[in-house]
């Protein structure tokens, strides 16, 4: 009991707390996000096939719109005052956001990148999807502030200040830390003046034109093959969503309504592994 009550301002009833829903709804995401990877990483090393209608490709993602349209529309239409059907809103939209954010690389690319370099964007998608819902289940205040007993003035300067460091962030690219420091000013200190992402807006409009070492010095810690940066990140992507099969989307190409790599110099194209769509 002592351990519940100390957990994040819950009690041992956490499930008729106001954020419960949002617990749930979580839990559900995670749940659904590990039950797909794990289901499209086994259908690729056994070669099972992917769901279709009519003959058409079904992708997962289109399950998971129809779920936060529906969960959405009911929400709007009803809004129920009970915690249970609250409850079970959540756990639909939990559910039905994970289907799509686990494709989001194809919203991004328009192509079917799956297990492309590119399909690594759909990992960080979820991962700033379970930050942003973490923390408004255990964060009271935006900024940081709460405001009470606290001056207009000094309120006001305070979440000036963490706002300016928040969209510092965002402009250097570092979208997570962006977010994580809407709730946690600290943290938006270390991503505003540590160096910007290449390819941010911060690098295109300031270091391009007044400071090219440092862009020279940002690509090499973050675009360069064999920066630090980006092994530790495409090892905890790959840990989570399994490693691409293909290089980069360029490389493929759709034959007889399956994914194919592009021929070679002898006129050959190879199918790609059975379940490389999800």
């Amino acid at each position: 009991m002592a351990l519940l009550d100390a957990t994040a301002g819950y009690t041992f009833g956490f499930m008729f707390d106001q954020r419960g829903p949002l617990l749930l709804g979580l839990l559900a995401f995670l749940i659904t996000f590990s039950g797909t990877r794990l289901y499209t990483r086994l259908a690729r090393t056994h070669g099972w096939g992917s769901g279709s209608v009519g003959g058409v490709h079904l992708h997962h993602m289109v399950i998971g719109i129809l779920m936060i349209l529906v969960t959405g529309l009911l929400a709007v239409a009803f809004w129920p005052d009970g915690l249970v059907w609250r409850s079970v809103l959540a756990v639909f939209f939990g559910g039905g956001a994970a289907l799509t954010l686990d494709e989001f690389a194809l919203w991004l690319y328009l192509r079917d990148v799956y297990w492309c370099e590119e399909g690594r964007s759909s990992i960080d998608a979820m991962l700033m999807g379970v930050v942003v819902a973490t923390l408004l289940l255990v964060s009271s205040s935006p900024f940081g502030v709460e405001g009470e007993g606290m001056p207009s003035a000094i309120f006001f300067g305070v979440v000036s200040f963490n706002v300016v460091v928040a969209v510092l962030t965002f402009l250097k690219g570092k979208l997570v830390l962006g977010m994580v420091s809407v709730f946690v000013p600290f943290v938006g200190i270390v991503g505003a003046v540590r160096l910007a992402k290449p390819r941010s807006l911060w690098a295109k409009h300031v270091y391009r034109e007044r400071s090219p070492e440092k862009l020279e010095r940002a690509r090499v810690r973050f675009d360069a093959s064999r920066s630090r940066y980006r092994i530790v990140h495409e090892r905890i992507d790959d840990l989570i969503g399994g490693a691409p099969s293909f290089a980069h989307m360029s490389m493929l190409e759709v034959i007889g309504g399956r994914l194919a790599v592009k021929p070679d110099g002898d006129g050959r194209a190879d199918l790609a592994p059975p379940g490389s769509g999800p």
